[in-house]
C-alpha cells in the first residue's frame, strides 16, 4: 500500500502543471497537429509531390564539342578545327506523360483515403482512451464509496464488540476488509494517473492532464447518430479500392515508360578551314536492348495483384465487421440493462445485510459478502457502459463519424 501510494504520489506531482482535458469534440479538434495526425498528412503531401514530378517534361540539353585539332599533320593545330553547338530536345512519345499523371492522381486519392481512415481510427482509439480515463477516474469513485462503506461497518463492529454482542475477531475481520479497500483504492488512483497520461500522449500533449472536463460516458443514453451502415461503402472500403486504382495506374505508367523516347538534335558547326558555319541535325533513338523496366513492370503487377487481395477480403472484413458491429451494439445494452438490474438488487442486498447484522440478526461475514457483492455490481455496471461506449465508438467510425456524431474531414 505504502508503495503504491508513493507511485501516485510520483505521478500526481509531474501532473502539476498540467491542465484538465478539454471535451471529446474540442480536444479531437486540438488534436490536429498531434503526431499521429501529422504522419497521415504527410503521406498525403508526398503523394502529392510525387504526382506534380509526374507532370514535369524530360529536360532538353545543350551540347558543345569541337573535331580535328591537336593530332598529326594536317590537324596538328586548330586550322582545321570544327566546332559544334548542339540543342537536344526529348519527346516522350504519346501516353507516356499522361500515365504517368493518371497513376501521380491516384496517388494522391489513396493516400487522401488512407489519411480519412487513419484520421478516424485515431477518432476511435481517442474516444476509448479518453473513456479509459474516465472509467478509471468513477473506478476511484466507487473504492471512495466502498472505503467509506468498510469504515462504516468497522464502527458498527467496534460497537457490537464493545457491547459484547460480537468476539474481538469480528473487529479484526471489518479491519482487514477496510485495509483491502485502501489499498484498492491507492491502485485505482495510479491507473487514473497512466490513464490519463495514456490520454494526453494520444492527444500529443506532452504534460499529462489532471483530469476530464466532460463525462463521455454520460451521452451513452443518447440515441446513436450513425444511421444504417452499409459494410460495402465503408472509408476501408473505399480506402482499399483506390489502393487498388493507384496500383494499377502504375503497372499502365511502368509499361509506358518502357517505350524508348525519342531526341531531336539541332545545332551549328563552325568550319574553320572554309571559314564558314553550316546546320547540323538529326534523330536519336535509345536501343532498348538490356532496360526494358521489366523488372519495374513485375514489380508495380506484384503491387496490382496484391492491392487486389486486399480490396477483396477488405470487402469481406467491412461485411462481417457491420455486422458485428450493430450485434455488439445490441448486446452492449443489454448488457448495460441487465448490470443496472443487478446493481438495485446488490444495493438492497447490503442495505439489508446491514440491518440485520446491527440488530444481531446474522453473522458480519454475510454483511461483508453483501458489500463486496456491492462492489462487484458497481464494476459490472462501469464495465457495462465501458462496452457500450466501445461499440457505439466502433460503429460510429464504421460510419465514417466520430463517437459524437462529427464527421472525420
Amino acid at each position: 500500500m505504502a508503495l503504491a501510494g508513493s507511485l501516485v504520489g510520483v505521478m500526481l506531482a509531474g501532473m502539476a502543471g498540467a491542465d484538465p482535458a478539454p471535451s471529446y469534440s474540442q480536444l479531437l479538434r486540438q488534436t490536429a497537429d498531434a503526431p499521429r495526425i501529422a504522419i497521415l498528412e504527410a503521406d498525403v503531401e508526398r503523394s502529392e509531390g510525387l504526382a506534380l514530378q509526374a507532370r514535369a517534361r524530360p529536360n532538353p540539353n545543350i551540347s558543345f564539342y569541337g573535331e580535328n585539332f591537336g593530332g598529326s599533320s594536317p590537324y596538328g593545330g586548330f586550322g582545321r578545327t570544327e566546332t559544334t553547338i548542339q540543342y537536344n530536345h526529348p519527346f516522350e512519345l504519346p501516353g507516356k506523360r499522361s500515365s504517368r499523371i493518371a497513376a501521380g492522381n491516384a496517388g494522391i486519392a489513396a493516400a487522401q483515403a488512407r489519411g480519412l481512415e487513419g484520421r478516424l481510427v485515431y477518432a476511435y482509439e481517442l474516444a476509448r482512451a479518453y473513456a479509459g480515463a474516465e472509467i478509471a477516474e468513477r473506478r476511484i469513485a466507487l473504492a471512495d464509496d466502498e472505503v467509506e462503506e468498510a469504515t462504516a461497518d468497522l464502527k458498527l463492529a467496534r460497537a457490537l464488540v464493545v457491547a459484547g454482542k460480537e468476539a474481538r475477531l469480528r473487529q479484526l475481520q471489518a479491519e482487514t476488509e477496510l485495509s483491502t479497500v485502501q489499498a484498492d483504492r491507492a491502485g485505482r488512483q495510479a491507473d487514473r494517473a497512466v490513464a490519463l497520461a495514456r490520454l494526453s500522449a494520444l492527444a500529443g500533449v506532452e504534460t499529462p492532464f489532471t483530469s476530464l472536463s466532460e463525462s463521455l460516458l454520460g451521452r451513452l443514453n443518447a440515441t446513436p447518430a450513425t444511421g444504417p451502415l452499409d459494410p460495402l461503402q465503408t472509408i476501408a472500403v473505399r480506402a482499399a479500392e483506390a489502393e487498388r486504382e493507384a496500383a494499377a495506374r502504375q503497372v499502365t505508367a511502368q509499361r509506358k515508360a518502357a517505350m524508348p523516347d525519342v531526341t531531336a538534335q539541332i545545332g551549328v558547326r563552325r568550319l574553320e578551314i572554309d571559314n564558314a558555319t553550316a546546320i547540323v541535325a538529326g534523330v536519336s533513338l535509345p536501343l532498348n536492348l538490356f532496360d526494358r523496366n521489366k523488372g519495374n513492370i513485375a514489380a508495380a503487377q506484384a503491387s496490382l495483384r496484391g492491392a487486389e487481395a486486399r480490396a477483396a477480403q477488405t470487402r469481406l472484413e467491412a461485411q462481417a465487421n457491420g455486422n458485428a458491429a450493430q450485434i455488439l451494439l445490441k448486446a452492449a445494452d443489454e448488457r448495460g440493462a441487465a448490470a443496472a438490474r443487478t446493481l438495485v438488487t446488490a444495493e438492497e442486498t447490503y442495505r439489508l445485510a446491514r440491518i440485520a447484522y446491527e440488530a444481531g440478526k446474522s453473522p458480519l461475514i454475510e454483511l461483508l459478502a453483501a458489500r463486496h457483492g456491492l462492489g462487484v455490481a458497481r464494476g459490472v455496471v462501469l464495465d457495462a457502459e465501458g462496452a457500450r461506449l466501445d461499440a457505439r465508438a466502433n460503429l460510429a467510425r464504421l460510419s465514417g463519424l466520430t463517437i459524437t456524431g462529427e464527421p472525420v474531414q
